[in-house]
């Protein structure tokens, strides 16, 4: 093979070609008559695709961008002789994009194959090359050389119309020059196979044949390459016929191929023809191992496998072939499976051999303590199992080992452990539910406040299964048994809520605290003057009810104030400025049931 791709470097445009009858630029403006090497034609001309060198994987190489003149002519010669070899079929071809991404001039080429004295050996012409279609194509021709063994290539635009603008512009790369000689089919054996496995130390004979189609005078040779180049075998010029023998093969890999060229050119690596290439693999002797779940329950599943890849044959102890697969399964294992199986594998032409011995054995009988114990949050519990001699419990959270028979479980929910009981590679499973009970919790609620005499509700909360609540002391209260029971004691009271929990876990309490006032104070006077004292209308007591309404009008009935539950008192202000000294008028209601309380208040200033 000869190619010619114009090379490869770091900068963006490769060196000048020193063509007779087109100029070179170093630069992205190709002008007509004119050419560039470069990578690409990113940024050259708004007119012309954008495409890399053809060269594949070749990221750094550089194609012949040409900007051809209008009128014909020659715009590439190689200037260096290119050998080939004598009497020989060549393809001569390159690879061609039109960069015009709309209708112009054409290109049309003509390759043409001159002997050193330019006399003429052959030609090719691609006709018209067609625009807008980026992709390269490949256009060539085949000739033949004779005596001369040394020839250039010219390319000739054909183009002649210098009156019409724009087109006529293409890239060149990797311009080949291929030795077409004989088709060569080749083979191993009657059924042509193109390689071989076998196994080392074998000896074995193998007939390597080839079909030539090609002249009468062609010449041939066998050769042969064991990891040190090709060689000639001595001798094997028969290209119907080479007999292969191994004796006692050693490991690696042969490779043999047929070559063949005409008179001459036989001994000339780059004028001969070759077959394709038949390969022997000598593989060294493999080692067969037996994977199972060796020893089997009864019941379980006997599960097989082989180490090696190729085909198999497996043979239960009592010499049935009963698998070709290499990992056979014989479900529902019995006394009767046990005993030695063997498998046989063939494998990149080797056999190998190798066999276990399977044991059936009984399955451990998993028991457990308590299946359903129960605790409360935060709480724990001694888990226990027996029947075999290692375990594993699942899941793992909240236990202390899971790795033994009796952890301890502390799970912070109910939870359903599996123990796995095992003996040997045998094992059972059990299960063991936790019962996890929420603990009892109290909440007596805010602090309350009553007139004596009247009564206040509580409000209780409590949660925890299996609970049951009820208040202490039981006096001056509706129903000790209720969340919120009405409650009228006669004096400061502390109220607490019980929470029992029916299954063991530990009683929760909370206490309220009933403030009683004695009697409502109302104030006839205060003088909010700013010196800490008697600043506000403090109203003894109204904090006991819930939302007692507050109006205080002046003398003319004019609204001054006014609250619903008065939690902040009155500082004798309106709108936030101050009101004047005198009497003002009040109407208090405590509760829709009760009857308003009215009077005066003095603002004293």
């Amino acid at each position: 093979m000869v190619n010619i791709d114009f090379g490869r470097g770091s900068s963006s445009f490769g060196p000048d070609l020193h063509l007779k009858d087109y100029l070179y630029v170093s630069g992205p403006r190709v002008e007509d008559g004119q050419y560039a090497i470069a990578k690409t034609t990113l940024g050259m001309n708004d007119g012309w695709y954008e495409f890399a060198n053809h060269t594949p994987g070749d990221f750094t190489g550089y194609m012949m961008v040409v900007n051809a003149d209008r009128k014909r002519g020659v715009f590439y010669e190689s200037t260096i002789p290119i050998d080939l070899c004598p009497n020989t079929q060549y393809e001569f071809a390159a690879w061609v994009v039109n960069m015009l991404k709309y209708s112009g001039i054409k290109p049309n080429i003509t390759f043409v194959i001159l002997d050193m004295s330019d006399r003429e050996i052959g030609r090719y012409d691609t006709g018209d090359i067609p625009d807008r279609d980026p992709n390269w194509k490949h256009y060539g021709f085949i000739f033949s050389t004779t005596a001369a063994t040394r020839v250039k290539i010219r390319m000739i635009s054909n183009v002649d119309n210098p009156n019409r603008l724009g087109g006529n512009d293409i890239a060149i790369d990797d311009i080949t020059f291929r030795a077409c000689g004989p088709k060569i089919t080749s083979g191993i054996g009657t059924d042509l196979k193109q390689s071989e496995d076998i196994c080392e130390n074998t000896t074995a004979t193998f007939p390597l044949s080839a079909d030539v189609q090609g002249s009468a005078t062609l010449l041939y040779q066998w050769q042969k390459n064991e990891g040190n180049g090709w060689t000639d075998i001595s001798g094997a010029t028969n290209p119907a016929l080479y007999t292969l023998t191994f004796t006692n093969a050693i490991p690696g890999t042969y490779d043999y191929r047929l070559t063949a060229a005409e008179p001459g050119n036989l001994n000339s690596p780059s004028c001969r023809t070759v077959s394709p290439v038949l390969t022997f693999r000598v593989n060294r002797q493999p080692v067969a191992e037996i994977l199972s779940n060796n020893p089997v329950c009864i019941g379980d599943a006997l599960t097989l496998d082989v180490n090696l890849t190729g085909t198999y044959e497996w043979r239960k102890p009592d010499g049935t072939v009963f698998s070709t697969a290499r990992s056979p399964v014989l479900p529902g294992a019995t006394d009767a499976l046990k005993g030695v199986y063997t498998v046989t594998v063939k494998s990149f032409g080797c056999e190998a051999t190798a066999s276990v011995d399977v044991d059936v054995i009984p399955p451990p009988v998993p028991a457990v303590g308590n299946p359903e114990p129960e605790i409360c949050d935060g709480g724990n519990v001694v888990l226990s199992a027996s029947g075999g001699t290692t375990y594993l419990w699942l899941p793992s959270a909240g236990l202390s080992d899971p790795t033994i028979a009796n952890p301890v479980a502390s799970p912070a929910v109910t939870t359903l452990y599996t123990v796995q009981v095992k003996s040997g590679s045998c094992y059972r499973e059990a299960r063991v539910n936790v019962i996890v009970h929420k603990s009892p919790k109290a909440d007596a609620g805010p602090d309350k406040k009553l007139l004596l005499g009247n009564d206040v509700r509580l409000n209780g909360k409590a949660s925890g299964d299996g609970i049951r609540y009820f208040w202490t002391p039981a006096l001056d209260i509706d129903n000790a048994g209720s969340l919120s029971p009405k409650v009228s004691p006669k004096q400061d009271t502390y109220y607490t809520l019980n929470v029992e929990s029916s299954l063991g876990c530990v009683t929760a309490v909370d206490e309220v605290f009933v403030r009683v006032y004695q009697k409502l104070i109302i104030p006839s006077a205060f003088s909010p003057n700013g010196d800490s004292m008697n600043d506000v209308w403090n109203i003894t007591a109204i904090d006991a009810f819930e939302a007692p309404e507050v109006k205080v009008m002046n003398r003319y009935g004019e609204l001054v104030f006014e609250s619903r539950g008065y939690e902040k008192a009155w500082d004798g202000k309106r709108l936030n400025h101050d009101l004047p000294p005198g009497v003002y008028y009040y109407i208090i209601r405590l509760r829709n049931d009760l009857a308003p309380l009215s009077g005066s208040v003095m603002i004293i200033r």
